[in-house]
């Protein structure tokens, strides 16, 4: 994982624009779209941006195996970073945002 600059200019897609990856990576992604305020065990964080185009996700994860990148804001720290973490069930939504 990476801390980020604002001025890194990313392509953003959402699961809810993108129809062009498959079931289980939105199923990996799971409820996290920008804005999305959530409970990962370790830290509250934001959601600032979710990045689905493969190429894009290896590019700022620099793992050739990524599928998807979330760009995420610790919120008692105030740091960013990506993260490719899939959704699991010890995770908790703490505030969604509208569709």
């Amino acid at each position: 994982m990476q801390n980020v600059s604002r001025r890194d200019t990313i392509r953003r897609d959402t699961p809810q624009t993108s129809g062009s990856f498959p079931a289980s990576t939105a199923a990996e992604i799971g409820p996290r779209a920008e804005g999305v305020v959530y409970y990962d065990g370790p830290a509250l964080v934001q959601v600032l941006a979710v990045v689905t185009d493969p190429s894009e996700a290896r590019r700022v994860m620099r793992r050739n195996a990524a599928k998807f990148a979330i760009l995420i804001r610790d919120l008692h720290a105030g740091t960013e970073r990506y993260t490719g973490a899939v959704w699991t069930g010890s995770d908790r939504v703490l505030k969604a945002v509208a569709a």
